[in-house]
């Protein structure tokens, strides 16, 4: 998959088959659209294109309002290009960018810098200044500068339509059995290993100290999860630990992950955790012996579900 960092970047080649969205989670939604478009560009063969933007419109149109994503940028890359996406695009979002009107955005991006041969979209896709037109409006446009367009229908998950923002709610309310579902992949969590107390060491429980770059990455809530990562191609089972760590009268908030059979250095890597279920909350213990027999139990218990 090529990225290409801002429209001005691109040059008209060839027509694209093209989707528009930031597809925060890439969630089985997205995937409907992005499997259709990609399976007719090969079939026809042409470039599966998805056009996104960072920031996040809404965090440039409502600054004040806290908007936190389900992926990060590097994250959504490694999915779409598992799905088998040709190029990304990534524009900058502005206050400039949005007052483009629907009419000029169909003209000037989708038609005259994009060379849009067919676009696909979401049933409930608006675009232009205050997100004015619909796709309705889209395939009259369509008719006149001669492109394509599919729409396609909403995607449900029982009788429950999906969203990122239902998935970002699910997040916060430690519901992770439904964020999978929607994910159609459990959440992740990717950042670098980096040092810590080595309290985990005393007490026989060593941990890796996930530093996540990102600020505008959603953490879940403060507890102990269950989760399991790839680390050189095999799959280790784990727990992983958010949170200020009250025992030893920790101060900031930290991300630690206990792999129960793995053993060697994952210092520096880059790692990513995949957040099965929440197994507590946060809590402080009298004492790190206190602390160690909660821990065996913590891991007792991921043990089973994981059997």
């Amino acid at each position: 998959m090529k990225v290409i960092h801002g429209l001005q970047n691109f040059q008209k080649k060839e027509h694209l088959f093209l989707t528009i969205g930031t597809f925060d989670g890439v969630h089985v939604g997205h995937q409907e659209i992005l499997k259709k478009m990609v399976t007719e560009a090969r079939k026809k063969n042409k470039i599966s294109t998805l056009l996104t933007f960072f920031p996040h419109p809404r965090m440039v149109l409502h600054p004040n309002t806290p908007l936190l994503l389900i992926d990060t940028m590097q994250e959504k890359q490694h999915l779409l290009q598992n799905i088998g996406l040709d190029l990304l695009i990534i524009h900058p979002f502005s206050k400039a960018f949005s007052k483009l009107s629907a009419l000029e955005f169909t003209r000037d991006i989708l038609v005259n810098a994009l060379n849009t041969k067919k676009l696909v979209i979401g049933h409930d896709h608006h675009f232009g200044k205050n997100r004015e037109a619909t796709a309705t409006q889209l395939k009259t446009w369509a008719k006149q500068f001669e492109f394509e367009v599919e729409v396609i229908p909403a995607q449900t998950v029982g009788v429950t339509t999906i969203s990122s923002t239902k998935i970002r709610n699910a997040i916060t309310k430690n519901d992770f059995e439904t964020v999978t579902q929607y994910l159609n992949r459990p959440f992740r969590l990717t950042g670098k290993v980096v040092s810590g107390q080595a309290i985990g060491n005393q007490i026989h429980f060593p941990t890796a100290n996930i530093h996540v770059e990102e600020s505008y990455k959603i953490i879940p809530s403060r507890g102990v999860y269950w989760v399991v990562s790839q680390i050189k191609g095999k799959k280790y089972f784990g727990m992983m630990n958010i949170g200020v760590r009250p025992t030893v009268n920790g101060k900031h908030q930290t991300i630690e992950v206990h792999f129960f059979d793995f053993d060697g250095s994952l210092y520096n890597q880059t790692l990513a955790v995949d957040v099965l279920k929440k197994i507590r909350n946060e809590q402080k213990f009298k004492s790190l012996d206190a602390l160690k027999y909660q821990l065996e139990k913590d891991k007792k218990y991921c043990l089973e579900l994981n059997k």
